[in-house]
């Protein structure tokens, strides 16, 4: 083997640098107490069916104890919801695509309809979050991670808050790639929550990473 070669099999190796270090962004998990919740599309649309998603049960329940978790910390939660409209596995005035029982929003919580991955695009998320007196600490579960998850994260850090997402919480889907290879759910889950960590967001990979 070259030194050359060498080296580079080295550096390959290594641990990677986030673009979060490199510009000296802050890797701490937040409390949920001065946090917000945002639970992203946990919708019946994935449980079963055409989009059913691999890990999902596990997903919500891990949702489910996020959500009681931010409950009795007295956090605000925002439940999102995606509308695809009629006849959809999105519909949302259907029962596949309602927010799943276990995590079904209590009186008082705010709802959030969208129609884009990123839940901030085109819906009244952010003016709810300034009602709630909420931010700039964001904690955010739900479907689908390669998707939603990853471009709500983005489109919160744009507007400058600071969000967190939990890997335990989040799930997707095996997908066929361009070229026509199939990519696994899970290889695509550890490729999405490691585009979120390197730059929009600490990723917590369970609910019990984040400090009381």
């Amino acid at each position: 083997m070259s030194a050359s070669t060498a080296s580079t099999a080295s550096t390959a190796s290594a641990p990677s640098t986030t673009l979060r270090e490199v510009i000296g962004l802050s890797g701490t998990l937040p409390r949920l107490a001065e946090s917000a919740l945002i639970m992203v599309d946990f919708q019946n649309t994935y449980r079963s069916g055409v989009m059913a998603l691999e890990g999902a049960e596990e997903a919500l329940a891990a949702g489910a104890r996020l959500l009681a978790a931010a409950r009795a910390a007295g956090a605000p939660v925002i439940h999102i919801v995606n509308d695809g409209g009629g006849g959809t596995p999105y519909d949302i005035r259907a029962e596949i695509g309602a927010i799943s029982a276990e995590v079904a929003p209590r009186e008082g919580e705010a709802v959030v309809v969208k129609q884009f991955p990123n839940a901030f695009h085109a819906t009244g998320l952010e003016k709810t979050l300034r009602q709630l007196g909420a931010g700039p600490d964001l904690v955010i579960a739900g479907f689908m991670t390669h998707l939603c998850v990853t471009f709500t994260a983005q489109g919160a850090f744009n507007l400058g808050y600071r969000p967190t997402v939990v890997a335990e919480a989040t799930a997707t889907r095996t997908l066929t790639a361009p070229d026509g290879t199939l990519i696994p759910a899970a290889t695509l889950q550890a490729a999405s929550l490691t585009t979120i960590a390197d730059l929009f967001a600490p990723v917590a990979p369970t609910v019990d990473s984040l400090p009381a």
